[in-house]
């Protein structure tokens, strides 16, 4: 996914969302991508979902307008907000760390 899309997907083109699977897969490729995408398909996972934004705010115990301002593109949700939204829409979220191959190796300075 090199190009986000440049306007959001309608309902509609959210159906394939809808299965699990399919939608775990979309969030991961957008995480890998950028932290903006994946904002975005995390609220496109949202709108999917039977209830949309406001029923995952419910199920996550979160404000519905500041859940929605959170996903906005100009939004910033906290780890708090995406972790509860993640745990409202079924999910369990990962994080592996790797060495970066491309990154000079660490050296403590002396003192």
């Amino acid at each position: 996914m090199n190009n986000p899309a440049s306007k959001p997907f309608a309902v509609s083109e959210l159906n394939f969302l809808q299965d699990p699977e399919q939608a775990a897969l979309y969030l991961a490729e957008c995480y890998e991508e950028s932290e903006a995408l994946f904002q975005l398909a995390l609220r496109d996972v949202a709108k999917a979902r039977k209830g949309g934004i406001a029923g995952v705010a419910r199920a996550a115990g979160l404000n519905r307008t500041n859940l929605y301002r959170a996903l906005s593109k100009t939004g910033k949700p906290n780890t708090a907000t995406l972790r509860k939204m993640i745990d409202a829409l079924g999910f369990t979220m990962k994080v592996r760390f790797e060495p970066n191959q491309q990154a000079p190796p660490y050296r403590a300075s002396n003192p």
